[in-house]
C-alpha cells in the first residue's frame, strides 16, 4: 500500500475522531524524518514509525491516543500490530499528563490485558524512562483496570509487586478495589485483601477502607467480625464506621451484640449522630422496647439535635401496639411542649391505640376534637374507627362515621359495609336495605349481608 493511498484510507476516519489523522500523518516530523524525501512515498507505515509518532513532543496526546485506537481498530490497513512496549509507552505518556481516564481506557484493551501482569511489569522496569511517580501511576491503574475486570488474583499480584519494589501504592486505589469486591458480593476476598493490607505495614489503611470492609461483612450478617476487625485495626473508626454494625444489629434485634457495639463506640469517643439515633429508635420500637426509644429522644433533645415528627409517631405506635394508650398520649403531651408539630400520622397513632385499648368513645372524642380544630382526618383514621364501632357494638356511631367517611370522598372496604348491613338487618332493614344497594353500587360484588344480598328487589340485576 503506498503512502498516498494509505493517506486516502484514513481520511474516512475524520468523522469518526475529533482530529485529521490525514494531517497529522502530513505535518509529524516524524514521518517526515522516516523518509529520505519527503516527497516520496511511503510503502507502509511501520512499528517504528508508530513509534516516533506516538512519542513525538510536537503532536499532542490526545491526537497519539487517537491515531492508536485506529490502528488497533483497523488490524487489515497495516502490516504490523501495536507490541506491548508501545501500547506501555504510549499509556505512560498519557499518565505523565494526569490523564488517568485515557489511560485505564488504553489499559483495558485486550491487546495488553492478553500479557500476563510480570511481562507487563518487566517491560516497563527494563526499557521504561519516565519518572518514578510516573509509573506509579501505571501500576496504580492496572490495580483499577484488574479489578473492573474481576481479576481479583492479579489485582493481590500487583500489590505485591509494588510492595516488593517500593513503588508507591495509592490507598484510594485499592479502597476502590475493596468496593468493588464488596458490589460483587465477594466478602471473604475483601476481607483478605484488607488483611494484606494492614499485614503490609504500608500506610495504605485507612478509615475509608476499613468502613468498606465492615460494611460488607455487616451485609453478610457478620457484625461481630466487623466488630473485630474495628477492634483489632489500628484505625480510629468513625460514625460512619459504626453506622452498618448499628443497623445490622437492630435489623435483626441482636442487642447483645449492640451493647458490644455501643460500648466499643464511647472507648473510641465515636457519638453518635442524627441517623444512628433514628435507626436505633426505629429497632427498638420494632421489637418492643418503647421506653428505651423514647429514653433516646430525650438525649437527642438534651443534645440539641433536631428531632422530626415522625421519630414521635413510631414510639407512639409502639406504645398503641402494645395498649399502653396513656403513655402515648404523654409523650403527644412533651412532643408538643418541646415544640415538635404533630401531623394526621400521630393522631392516627393515638387513635389506634385509644381502639385497641377498647376506648370507642374517646377515640370519637379525638375525632370531634380533630373536625373542631380543622385537622385533616386520614382514610385510616374512619377505617379504625368505624371497625372499632362495630366491634363494640356502636353500630349507630359506625353509621355516622361511614356516611361522614363518604362525604369526604373515601369509600369505605366493602366488607366492613357488610358486617354494618349484616347488624343493620334486624334492627332497621330498610337502613340495612340502603346499606347494601350502596354496597352494589359502589361496584362492590357483596359476599354475605344475609339473605339482603339474595333479594332481588335491592341487589339490582346485571
Amino acid at each position: 500500500m503506498t503512502l498516498q493511498s494509505f493517506l486516502k484510507t484514513l481520511k474516512t476516519a475524520k468523522r469518526t475522531y475529533p482530529f485529521s489523522i490525514y494531517k497529522l500523518l502530513i505535518d509529524s516530523s516524524s514521518i517526515n524524518q522516516a523518509l529520505d524525501s519527503p516527497k516520496q512515498p511511503l510503502s507502509d507505515l511501520n512499528l517504528s514509525t508508530l513509534r516516533r509518532i506516538l512519542s513525538d513532543p510536537d503532536v499532542k496526546s490526545w491526537k497519539c491516543v487517537s491515531l492508536f485506537r485506529f490502528v488497533l481498530e483497523n488490524p487489515s490497513l497495516f502490516s504490523f500490530k501495536p507490541d506491548l512496549q508501545t501500547h506501555l509507552s504510549l499509556t505512560l505518556r498519557v499518565l505523565s499528563e494526569r490523564k488517568f481516564s485515557d489511560a485505564q481506557k488504553l489499559l483495558k484493551k485486550p491487546e495488553i490485558l492478553r500479557y500476563p501482569f510480570r511481562d507487563i511489569a518487566s517491560s516497563v522496569v527494563d526499557e521504561c524512562v519516565f519518572e518514578t511517580k510516573v509509573v506509579a501511576r501505571l501500576f496504580n491503574s492496572m490495580i483499577m483496570v484488574y479489578s473492573d475486570k474481576e481479576r481479583f488474583d492479579e489485582v493481590v499480584e500487583v500489590f505485591e509487586f509494588m510492595k516488593n519494589n517500593e513503588v508507591k501504592i495509592d490507598e484510594k486505589a485499592l479502597t476502590l478495589h475493596l468496593l468493588n469486591l464488596k458490589k460483587r458480593d465477594q466478602m471473604e476476598l475483601a476481607s483478605d485483601f484488607f488483611t494484606l493490607m494492614v499485614d503490609s505495614g504500608l500506610d495504605v489503611v485507612s478509615v475509608y477502607s476499613l468502613t468498606v470492609v465492615v460494611t460488607a461483612l455487616c451485609c453478610n450478617g457478620e457484625i461481630k467480625r466487623a466488630r473485630k476487625m474495628v477492634e483489632e485495626t489500628k484505625i480510629k473508626p468513625n460514625i460512619v464506621t459504626f453506622k452498618p454494625m448499628i443497623d445490622c444489629c437492630v435489623k435483626r434485634w441482636d442487642f447483645e451484640e449492640l451493647d458490644l457495639v455501643l460500648e466499643l463506640m464511647e472507648k473510641e469517643k465515636v457519638t453518635l449522630d442524627l441517623d444512628t439515633y433514628k435507626i436505633l429508635i426505629d429497632g427498638f420500637t420494632s421489637y418492643g422496647k418503647i421506653d428505651d426509644a423514647e429514653r433516646l429522644v430525650s438525649t437527642m433533645h438534651d443534645k440539641k439535635l433536631r428531632v422530626e415528627t415522625y421519630v414521635y409517631n413510631l414510639i407512639m405506635n409502639g406504645y398503641s401496639r402494645l395498649g399502653q394508650v396513656e403513655k402515648a398520649f404523654e409523650l403527644h403531651g412533651k412532643m408538643s411542649s418541646r415544640g415538635v408539630t404533630p401531623n394526621r400520622d400521630t393522631y392516627c397513632a393515638l387513635m389506634s391505640g385509644l381502639c385497641k385499648a377498647g376506648k370507642v368513645c374517646e377515640a370519637m372524642r379525638l375525632l370531634d376534637e380533630l373536625r373542631v380544630n380543622e385537622f385533616e382526618i386520614a382514610e385510616a383514621m374512619y377505617i379504625t374507627l368505624t371497625e372499632e364501632c362495630y366491634r363494640a357494638g356502636m353500630i349507630s356511631e359506625a353509621l355516622k362515621v361511614v356516611a361522614e367517611m363518604i362525604r369526604e370522598g373515601f369509600i369505605p372496604d366493602g366488607a366492613v359495609l357488610e358486617r354494618l348491613a349484616d347488624a343493620l338487618f334486624e334492627v332497621n332493614r330498610a337502613v340495612a336495605e340502603m346499606m347494601v344497594t350502596f354496597v352494589v353500587k359502589s361496584g362492590i360484588k357483596p359476599k354475605s349481608c344475609s339473605d339482603l344480598v339474595r333479594n332481588e328487589d335491592v341487589v339490582p340485576k346485571d
